[in-house]
């Protein structure tokens, strides 16, 4: 006899409960996809289009808290950014924050109203 035929005479419950163990494993996979994979996925979808849409004297603050507007946007995935006039800094694209600029265009918008 083979081993699995050996374990399954063996084991209680048999065949029926190695495919409930399947089914509890398959169900973990798909909650973890759910609630871990599929968001983190989409918030770098939406990050990659907001750095993509980028154009020159846009609003925004840098992963590292820098703020300042957009001077000119680079062909090599950088932009030149003015943090104060006449003081301008090269940074990458994926190193702004799109909550940090959401959020200080957000509380821009309201201060105008």
């Amino acid at each position: 006899m083979t081993t699995l035929a050996i374990l399954l005479q063996q084991a209680p419950g048999g065949a029926g409960n190695m495919s409930f163990q399947l089914l509890l494993i398959g169900g973990m996979i798909l909650i973890f996809w759910l609630f871990m994979i599929r968001p983190q996925a989409k918030k770098a979808k939406m990050a990659k289009q907001f750095q993509d849409n980028l154009q020159k004297g846009d609003r925004i603050v840098t992963i590292a808290g820098i703020h300042g507007r957009v001077n000119k946007v680079n062909d090599d995935g950088t932009i030149d950014m003015e943090t104060s006039p006449g003081s301008y800094i090269k940074i990458e694209k994926s190193a702004i924050s799109l909550e940090w600029t959401q959020n200080i265009n957000k509380q821009a918008t309201t201060t105008a109203k």
